[in-house]
């Protein structure tokens, strides 16, 4: 690899705690919570476009509202395990839990 390659990578950790801060700020744990939510929702919103359902009727299956699903669909909301758990699984999808070498715990 050429030095001129090398000069152009990045190190975004020293990004996101320049802008940011430290991990264990507050200022840290306020963005990595609404990056957290923003995730969450990107998840969601694939997963049910996947699956060929509205929002209407997602929120039908888990007992909640269309705007509630467009909201934690854009990152406004994160929803609680219960919820979560129950859009996930109204979609036909499963949670695994594993652990780092990547044998199931449940």
């Amino acid at each position: 690899m050429s030095t001129k390659n090398n000069k152009m990578m990045t190190d975004y950790s020293a990004i996101l705690e320049k802008k940011y801060g430290a991990p264990g700020t507050p200022e840290r744990e306020k963005f990595d919570d609404e990056a957290y939510a923003f995730y969450t929702g990107q998840l969601l919103q694939e997963a049910r476009k996947a699956a060929k359902v509205t929002q209407a009727e997602l929120a039908r299956r888990t007992c909640t509202s269309k705007s509630y699903i467009s909201r934690v669909e854009h990152g406004e909301i994160e929803p609680g395990v219960g919820k979560f758990w129950r859009m996930i699984t109204s979609l036909g999808l499963r949670i695994d839990i594993v652990n780092p070498i990547g044998q199931p715990v449940i």
